[in-house]
């Protein structure tokens, strides 16, 4: 599978990573596991609160970016900022599987919108561009497509299924489950983050996943192209 960009989400100022790796098992919780969530969730409700969600400039950038393709805020919270104010109101981190944990953790800690797809279940390539209009897309947790604006930057495959509209609603098509072994990691930032910063996550990404899961990973290189 090759990760393919539109230069046109680069000029936005969209920053991404892409990241293959693939893991023994998503199924078991060491106490090792259990207790790397526990202690970074009890930091993260000790570090953040609504106020110091709504003065970071990181979750402000993810906004600056839906404006610039005209994506309203209501209801279009950045990933990690909707992570975040669900454990903070919430007070309570609600566990899926090893691996989103995993990044769902990093995420929240790093601000970066990060997100999971199994790519035994991507269609092709995978390319992160300008939507046309006419993909398909259904939401996780939907049965319904949804109309899709022209413009807006998401991750689609080759069958023109949205798997991640923007970086803040995956789908059912590419979920991962305690069965998936073969996943692809977005990784993104926007202006307010450094490329070394991007970088440095994709990294943590792979060492901490592999580390609890096994397996092994890396970084794709981009296919960037004027226009997919």
């Amino acid at each position: 599978m090759e990760f393919i960009v539109e230069q046109k989400v680069l000029d936005l100022g969209v920053k991404i990573k892409g990241v293959e790796i693939t893991v023994e098992d998503n199924s078991t919780y060491s106490d090792e596991l259990k207790l790397y969530i526990n202690q970074h969730i009890q930091k993260l409700l000790e570090k953040e609160t609504l106020e110091t969600l709504k003065n970071d400039q990181i979750i402000q950038g993810f906004y600056d970016l839906h404006q610039l393709v005209h994506v309203p805020r209501r209801k279009n919270l950045p990933a990690s900022e909707n992570l975040l104010k669900t454990l903070i109101k919430k007070q309570q981190f609600y566990s899926i599987n090893p691996v989103v944990d995993i990044y769902n953790i990093i995420s929240m800690e790093t601000k970066l919108a990060l997100g999971a797809h199994d790519i035994d279940h991507v269609s092709g390539n995978l390319s992160l561009r300008l939507t046309h209009g006419d993909e398909n897309f259904i939401p996780l947790g939907q049965n319904e497509a949804k109309d899709v604006p022209v413009g807006v930057y998401s991750y689609i495959d080759d069958d023109q299924d949205i798997v991640c509209y923007l970086e803040i609603r995956q789908v059912d098509k590419t979920k991962i489950t305690e069965n998936s072994h073969h996943i692809f990691y977005i990784v993104q930032g926007n202006e307010k983050t450094s490329w070394n910063y991007i970088d440095q996550v994709a990294h943590q990404i792979i060492e901490t996943t592999t580390y609890f899961c096994g397996g092994q990973g890396k970084i794709l290189d981009l296919k960037i192209i004027e226009k997919c």
